[in-house]
């Protein structure tokens, strides 16, 4: 999730259909809750017609409509008020309910015990730094030298261990610091799914590695109007030897699924994103990497309805990653991980500045049980692919997701037979302890197999 000022699209309302204010007009680190009108309800896998009929006959919902696995004409779906759709890889439903109808919703859904949850639909976002982009200095370690022992130096000893600076005339900085330059692994044959604005599908570094695409967004294509998409989708498997730019991609030979579930204006909802994780499932994919996501109070619990999808998903054998979110303004504010990164079954992965430091915009583990920060992944000045077959260089806890994922999907490769949960153990075992709490960085630095 990139961080700064987003546009609100036509669905974002407040739960008593009121629109919200622009985030434009929010000081630093405020945080705000979007609605669209909508409620997601989660439904028991076993008897999900059940739920749905109880929805019929007490709170009049809107003619349902199915989408079984990656079947096609989810987007056109969920852009029609007169219909509630379901998604049965999932057991998810999002459903229209008329104002006057959303105590029978509430009454029905606690009384009804094949509906596990019901939530109101929330505006996703993601979109620019715009802020001078910094990162706090403390004490850092190098890396593990062959003996095992970590020798500990200060910002500017760091610095001079690394050369002046970076080297990134073969290599971004990032791959550097999760080591994937040194992996022998491209993630040949493991399907990793972004959820994101899209991808530019004519890109000649991503042609060959981008294997199915779908939008989730009415009446747009896949095509990415944004470029946060297409910067993803370049780090988690752009080639090992781009044509005109060092390596940025950490999983080269990666097959990619592109779902566009944000706008061109980097605006989504929560029944677009889980529409592009139960088409990510169904089509088997490993790894699910959500550079996306909104802000949460706090004190808020994490959405149940993610975290259940979640643990679906990982019973099918797919991890899900997602950003942290970029509300903190440190060394100031912190504000906390943001949903969907904050559900339990969800790495959260923040990121780190060319120092090996916090990033400023970083979230941290402010809330309880799910909001933890899980690994921290460079995030700052990553050099990506960008539309129109161009590059760019972005910064936010978005652009330390896909790392993660790319490792994931490295893991994935070098043990086939792995199961979702052993995988991120793999992933939050094999990290790189740094000196900063575990609060803003979990189990420390991603680190490639």
């Amino acid at each position: 999730m990139t961080n700064g000022p987003g546009p609100v699209g036509p669905m974002g309302k407040g739960p008593n259909g009121e629109r919200p204010r622009q985030r434009g007009g929010m000081p630093p680190g405020a945080q705000q809750t979007e609605y669209t009108g909508r409620y997601v309800v989660l439904l028991d896998q076993q008897e999900p017609d059940r739920g749905l009929e109880a929805l019929r006959s007490s709170v009049g919902i809107s003619s349902v409509e199915r989408v079984r696995g990656a079947e096609p004409g989810a987007a056109e779906l969920l852009g029609r008020a007169d219909v509630s759709v379901v998604f049965d890889e999932l057991g998810v439903a999002v459903v229209d309910v008329r104002p006057d109808q959303r105590h029978a919703l509430v009454t029905t859904a606690e009384a009804e015990p094949t509906i596990i949850a019901t939530e109101p639909e929330r505006v996703v976002y993601a979109s620019v730094i715009t802020e001078p982009q910094r990162t706090l200095t403390g004490f850092f370690p190098t890396y593990r030298s062959d003996d095992g022992e970590v020798s500990r130096h200060t910002r500017a000893e760091l610095a001079t261990s690394l050369g002046p600076a970076w080297d990134e005339q073969n290599t971004t900085w990032g791959l550097q610091g999760i080591r994937a330059n040194w992996s022998h692994l491209t993630g040949s044959g493991v399907k990793v799914a972004v959820l994101d604005t899209g991808v530019d599908t004519d890109h000649p570094d991503l042609t060959g590695c981008v294997e199915a695409t779908a939008s989730f967004v009415s009446g747009v294509s896949v095509e990415d109007g944004h470029g946060h998409g297409t910067h993803c989708v370049g780090t988690v498997a752009g080639p090992a030897e781009p044509g005109r730019a060092p390596r940025y991609g950490v999983a080269g030979e990666a097959r990619v699924l592109v779902g566009k579930v944000l706008s061109d204006q980097g605006v989504g909802s929560d029944g677009e994103i889980l529409a592009g994780m139960a088409w990510a499932v169904a089509q088997g994919a490993r790894v699910v990497s959500m550079s996306l996501g909104a802000p949460v109070e706090p004190g808020e619990l994490f959405p149940q309805t993610y975290e259940n999808v979640a643990r679906r998903a990982l019973r099918r054998g797919t991890v899900i990653v997602a950003a942290a979110g970029n509300e903190s303004r440190r060394p100031g504010f912190v504000a906390p991980v943001g949903r969907p990164a904050n559900c339990p079954s969800i790495l959260a992965v923040a990121a780190l500045g060319k120092d090996l430091g916090t990033a400023f915009f970083s979230c941290g583990a402010i809330n309880g049980a799910g909001g933890e920060i899980n690994i921290a992944a460079p995030g700052v000045d990553i050099f990506s692919a960008a539309p129109d077959g161009t590059y760019q260089t972005m910064s936010g806890t978005s652009m330390a997701t896909p790392h993660a994922a790319g490792v994931v999907t490295l893991l994935a490769q070098a043990h086939p037979d792995a199961s979702a949960a052993d995988l991120s153990t793999r992933l939050l075992s094999g990290a790189h302890p740094l000196a900063q709490p575990g609060a803003d960085i979990g189990a420390g630095l991603l680190q490639a197999p």
